[in-house]
């Protein structure tokens, strides 16, 4: 029975991370705080003001999620301590694969909990918007570019979280010319930031009859969706809109009868398309989302006061500048150039399983 002995070791050295996870995440502060909001909605002419009202229901629904993943994990690790001490006082072996499995679990609801204390930037809790563009190479970087889209779908799934395409332009012969997503969670950019970038990959490439190895980029630009039109003002006359009919092959994701939106926003410079939706009216609005977050992303990394400091700049998707290498061929690795963090199994990686990358990248932020 001596894992059962070490296991309750273990569980009374978390003990101590527990409540101290308890104190960094403010959970007083937020009964307080979930308390007022609820008081509020009991207020007569709650629903008068609709947009505070819903930003009101918003919060209470966040401050609950904190809330209820801290308790589970208190009650997980009771429950975990409880089958110890019966195994160890029964002499019941049989329990021993549904503690290790408990564990395990406990363990990874611990560090997923934990990382929601780095997470303190203005807009982390917001919704993100994440835009693909390949790098030079054609075909080799545009299907690159497809690969990624599908490791960042993968993820949000993984997390629980809803996805919306909001722009896609299909490449010439394969993968994407670019496209844009909306991840919609609890601290999605918050997340996510860590993903701003270049990314290389190295491998074999299936374009080339000579089967040679390349090396080819795409950029990931990650920005907070921006929900309070006053936080971030678009006056009309800054910015340039142009109506054109979708192209591409499409698929299921562009619809060909509707019209495309491109805007410009004068001032910066930056440019955002859409034409995924119905009608040029729903592609406007998706791209004055997609404009009024990217402006929301470089004030925040610039840390500008005004929106007229902002300049847009595109980032150079080339060598040099990568932030993580994905290495197919001749060894399987992928590494992150910021942080040092790898990952060997390089299949895993590409199907979603990026959080190890995300996390080290916010430890670094907070340590430095």
């Amino acid at each position: 029975m001596i894992e059962f002995d070490e296991y309750k070791g273990k569980l009374n050295a978390l003990k101590p991370t527990l409540g101290e996870l308890g104190a960094a995440l403010k959970l007083d502060d937020a009964r307080r705080e979930l308390e007022e909001l609820r008081a509020a909605q009991e207020a007569e002419g709650f629903w008068n003001d609709v947009a505070g009202a819903q930003k009101n229901q918003q919060r209470c629904k966040q401050l609950e999620s904190k809330l209820d993943k801290y308790a589970k994990l208190c009650a997980d690790w009771d429950d975990l301590f409880t089958i110890c001490e019966m195994a160890i006082e029964e002499n019941d072996a049989s329990m021993l694969p549904e503690l290790t499995e408990g564990y395990d679990a406990f363990q990874e609801g611990l560090a997923q909990t934990r990382l929601q204390t780095l997470l303190t930037g203005e807009y982390d809790a917001n919704n993100a918007i994440l835009t693909l563009h390949p790098g030079a190479g054609g075909t080799e970087a545009q299907d690159w570019a497809s690969m990624l889209y599908r490791m960042y779908v993968r993820w949000t799934e993984r997390h629980g979280y809803k996805y919306t395409l909001m722009d896609w332009q299909d490449g010439d012969e394969a993968g994407i010319k670019s496209a844009t997503i909306k991840i919609e969670g609890e601290n999605a950019y918050g997340y996510l930031k860590s993903e701003n970038g270049v990314h290389r990959l190295v491998r074999i490439s299936p374009f080339d009859a000579n089967a040679r190895r390349q090396t080819s980029f795409a950029a990931v630009e990650v920005m907070p969706e921006i929900t309070n039109d006053t936080e971030i003002e678009l006056r009309d006359e800054d910015i340039k809109m142009d109506v054109y009919r979708s192209s591409g092959a499409g698929g299921q994701k562009v619809n060909k009868t509707s019209s495309a939106v491109r805007l410009t926003h004068l001032p910066t410079g930056i440019v955002v398309s859409s034409q995924v939706e119905r009608s040029h009216f729903q592609n406007l609005e998706n791209c004055r989302q997609m404009l009024r977050a990217k402006l929301a992303e470089i004030k925040e990394r610039e840390h500008l006061e005004k929106i007229s400091d902002i300049k847009g700049v595109q980032m150079k998707i080339d060598f040099g500048s990568a932030i993580r290498s994905y290495v197919f061929m001749p060894y399987q690795l992928v590494k992150d150039t910021r942080t040092g963090y790898e990952n060997g199994n390089i299949e895993k990686v590409m199907d979603g399983e990026i959080d190890g990358f995300i996390n080290a990248f916010l430890a670094q932020r907070v340590q430095s």
